[in-house]
């Protein structure tokens, strides 16, 4: 027993498992975000555009319908009025449901399609960055002559630890220069000696 109790403590310890659990938090947060996106934004303009060209105001109020129940409308006095499809015990195709989950998919798709291509970005770059370092490395341990391009990337490599060594000398000159901080045994002697001074 206790080794299965120690075998599923290392699997929901494990790095993937708490990457997913993370995945599937933020999805939640982005699906809510994806839905107010449809919901207050998009579908009010198709819903728009809908009016001007079907003369339906609403994705809701597309149906198609394969057998329609109907329901008795009362009025204040309890008398029948007229009548009214009871969309509960009719059977109906709801095309305004089909076209929000295609407009949900899409924003999700375009999204993720944005994310993973800035991360391949990314990535790409560094890994460039890293052929580089490699190439201006192995040429210096090997006596090569740089080109043009790697010799600026060094330049500027140098410069940006220089820029960097300049900011980290001034922050501690800064903190030198700052009084310092007030501890509570500081705070302590301090009152300490201004009664002393008052007897």
């Amino acid at each position: 027993m206790k080794k299965f109790f120690g075998e599923f403590k290392k699997f929901i310890t494990r790095g993937n498992i708490v990457d997913m659990s993370v995945g599937v938090i933020v999805g939640g947060a982005f699906t809510a975000i994806v839905n107010g996106l449809s919901n207050n934004i998009l579908k009010p303009i198709i819903n728009w555009l809908l009016a001007l060209i079907l003369g339906s105001n609403s994705l809701k109020d597309i149906y198609t319908y394969l057998k329609v129940a109907e329901k008795d409308v009362l009025d204040a006095s309890g008398n029948v009025v007229g009548s009214e499809i009871d969309l509960a015990n009719s059977i109906y195709i709801d095309w305004g449901a089909f076209i929000n989950a295609i407009i949900n998919f899409l924003i999700i798709a375009f999204v993720l399609f944005t994310i993973v291509k800035i991360i391949n970005k990314i990535s790409d770059s560094q890994k460039r960055l890293n052929d580089m370092k490699s190439r201006i490395e192995f040429k210096q341990a090997n006596k090569i002559k740089l080109n043009k391009k790697e010799v600026a990337f060094l330049e500027a490599e140098k410069k940006a630890a220089e820029e960097a060594e300049a900011k980290r000398i001034a922050e501690e000159e800064a903190r030198k220069n700052e009084p310092a901080p007030v501890t509570t045994e500081s705070l302590l002697a301090e009152i300490r000696d201004l009664l002393k001074n008052q007897k």
